[in-house]
């Protein structure tokens, strides 16, 4: 028997044990199988592990969306995590070839998947509050979001929860330094069933601007003068 000739739910179930790429190679034998590879219930769980899988035409993006991860683990985030203003040349060129691709694919995902349930964040150090923000106002049923070393994230996001965020049940914000127990705290207060968990975010040096260095450099140089 063919695997052509098996009726559609069966090769849906077929398709659903695969990745991305698998599902895309298949789908290259012929027209019956690209069919089922672009079907929208075949996509309701997508997980990504760098910006550059992002770009990929190996999956579909639509109303069937619910459960999205974009982990990505590896020594490059370090350099996305320091702050624009310390950056080298390199290390600001390297950025800028990823800066804004995670940002634009999630506001792709405000544009086509307002029934998304679940974000999952690791490692995107560019993505921003109004980022976080357009998606809480896009996907109104999301029940989980959880941020871990998304450095540019701060309490704005928090706000936005507690203003916002009315479907949420789950709250993470792992490893984000410019969170502060301030917010936290207001979070507690405003959403008292929403599980949050902060992972040492609100115990992390946050970000300083260039003015504000310099002028502790110049205070510490006086206090050493004394």
């Amino acid at each position: 028997m063919h695997i052509t000739q098996l009726n559609r739910e069966c090769l849906l179930h077929l398709f659903s044990f695969l990745d991305k790429n698998s599902r895309k190679s298949l789908a290259k034998t012929c027209h019956k199988l690209l069919e089922v590879f672009w079907d929208p219930s075949l996509w309701s769980l997508l997980n990504f592990h760098s910006p550059a899988e992002l770009k990929k035409d190996n999956f579909l993006l639509g109303p069937a969306l619910k459960y999205l991860s974009i982990c990505w683990y590896s020594e490059r985030v370090k350099v996305c995590n320091i702050e624009d203003w310390m950056k080298n040349n390199f290390q600001k060129d390297f950025c800028n070839r990823h800066e804004n691709t995670v940002s634009d694919f999630l506001l792709e995902v405000c544009n086509r998947c307002p029934n998304l349930l679940s974000l999952t964040l690791s490692g995107c150090g560019h993505v921003t509050d109004d980022c976080i923000l357009l998606l809480l106002k896009s996907c109104p049923n999301l029940k989980t979001l959880k941020l871990e070393n998304c450095v540019r994230i701060t309490d704005q996001t928090l706000e936005a929860v507690t203003l916002g965020g009315g479907s949420l049940q789950m709250l993470h914000v792992d490893f984000c330094r410019n969170i502060t127990q301030t917010g936290l705290e207001r979070v507690r207060e405003k959403c008292p069933s929403l599980t949050l968990k902060a992972e040492r975010s609100a115990n992390m040096i946050p970000d300083n601007k260039p003015g504000k260095k310099l002028m502790l450099e110049k205070a510490s140089g006086k206090w050493v003068q004394l």
